[in-house]
């Protein structure tokens, strides 16, 4: 299993726990060190990520990372000399394993649908997003696809509509002249129909990674 350099503080916060039972040991530590690494390639990792997938496989849909299940103790001295912070959220989390969590966003979008005909058209969206509270606790909030995030329209088949909005110019009309728009607006659509749970995640290279489950 390959770890990159940065990746290391959140590796020593793991190895240092207190021994517990096989049994007893959850696979959060698993998926959280895997998921800061990208899930590399390893017989540990690829369990955390079936796991994963099988969380945000609906339906329910659950809490992809479970940090609340994965006990984690460091002893101040070592973290002086990793460089791993000790001051700790309400959460009970360190800076660098909020990270990891914190990069987590989650859509689920039980139907989108754009229909077109003549000089009428409506749209449906009933999409919620995921989201983990300040104390740890994850909870489902409403969204929009339409109103989403870019990488949402790609990872759902998509696409991306830049739309003007306004002009600067109050100057009287002249013929021929355009005005400058004062607002940008993109949104996402679809051409079909979307349902699924759309995740991307952050490793700590930096690099996002994006899990798609259509049902």
């Amino acid at each position: 299993m390959k770890i990159s350099k940065s990746f290391i503080p959140i590796a020593f916060s793991l190895a240092i726990m207190p021994a517990i039972p096989v049994k007893a040991h959850p696979i959060d530590c698993a998926i959280l060190l895997c998921m800061a690494g990208g899930f590399p390639a390893s017989t540990e990792c690829t369990a955390a990520k079936i796991e994963v997938i099988r969380r945000i496989t609906p339906l329910p849909v659950e809490p992809p990372l479970q940090l609340w299940r994965c006990p984690m103790k460091l002893d101040a001295s070592i973290a002086a000399k990793i460089g791993v912070s000790m001051v700790l959220g309400s959460d009970g989390l360190n800076a660098e394993t909020r990270a990891i969590r914190d990069g987590i966003e989650i859509y689920h979008i039980q139907q989108y649908r754009h229909k077109r005909g003549g000089d009428s058209e409506y749209i449906i969206d009933r999409t919620t997003v995921g989201k983990y509270l300040q104390n740890g606790h994850f909870q489902w909030a409403a969204a929009s696809y339409q109103h989403g995030p870019a990488w949402l329209a790609e990872a759902a088949g998509g696409y991306t509509v830049a739309r003007s909005i306004g002009c600067d110019d109050d100057r009287r009309p002249v013929y021929g002249r355009t005005c400058v728009p004062t607002v940008i607006s993109t949104t996402n659509d679809h051409n079909g129909f979307i349902r699924g749970v759309f995740m991307r995640y952050r490793d700590t290279d930096g690099t996002y990674h994006i899990e798609a489950i259509r049902y």
